[in-house]
């Protein structure tokens, strides 16, 4: 994954400079701006492999440089890690369903993001998912075709919502998933969307699996993922 390009897009210099120092030790080619208009020409001209982008840029925003790019055929597959103040729950939830990949909260450890980083890097160049593979993570086996799950062998019946809520989170490990996002997946666009009903299915869903359960982890103020 060494030598991919990542674009930085923070308007505080001294955190520009720790994560250009970090990245490129890494091996990574970075180039860095200190505002929203100049990440956006940056993305277009020369689009990298991957976008660090703050929320708090003075002009335009992280979050209207994260909707800009993500309804970009050009940049629209860039994974985007966005960096944020601790609080900014709001924010947060808002940049994910804007298509944003991952986050980090300030301050924030250089090793935590260089690892946030490889693992966006690696999905993203893994080869696309077959949605009817049988996946496999931890000791739990889903198969999507046959609309089955196993833990440690032994198969384990979900509802219709839970086996889809499983999915969604299984396919991605590691990636953040809103309540809207996981409603959206399960039912579609048209859904009337509560946090309580997700909350729920989460619920019942983690009793089902077990001591499986533990992989699905609540991700206070924002929503759910999956354990890698």
């Amino acid at each position: 994954m060494t030598g991919q390009q990542i674009l930085v897009i923070e308007d505080e210099e001294e955190i520009l400079e720790i994560i250009t120092y970090n990245l490129t030790n890494e091996g990574y080619r970075v180039a860095g701006v200190t505002s929203g208009e100049d990440g956006l020409k940056a993305a277009k001209n020369a689009p990298p492999n991957l976008i660090v982008l703050d929320l708090m840029l003075p002009g335009i925003d992280g979050l209207e440089v994260c909707k800009i790019l993500k309804h970009d055929d050009r940049t629209a597959h860039i994974p985007i890690v966005m960096l944020t103040a601790r609080g900014e729950e709001t924010d947060i939830v808002t940049g994910l369903e804007l298509g944003a990949d991952d986050y980090i909260t300030k301050p924030f450890s250089p090793r935590v993001l260089i690892a946030r980083v490889r693992a966006l890097l690696r999905r993203a160049a893994a080869e696309p998912v077959n949605e009817m593979d049988t996946i496999r993570v931890h000791d739990l086996v889903i198969t999507p075709g046959r609309h089955e799950v196993s833990v440690g062998n032994k198969p384990v019946t979900l509802t219709f919502t839970e086996f889809k809520i499983l999915h969604t989170l299984i396919r991605k490990p590691g990636w953040v998933f809103t309540r809207y996002q996981i409603v959206n997946a399960v039912r579609g666009e048209d859904t009337i969307v509560t946090d309580r009903s997700v909350d729920v299915q989460i619920v019942g869903l983690r009793k089902k699996l077990g001591l499986a359960g533990k992989y699905i982890e609540t991700v206070r103020g924002v929503g759910y993922r999956f354990r890698e």
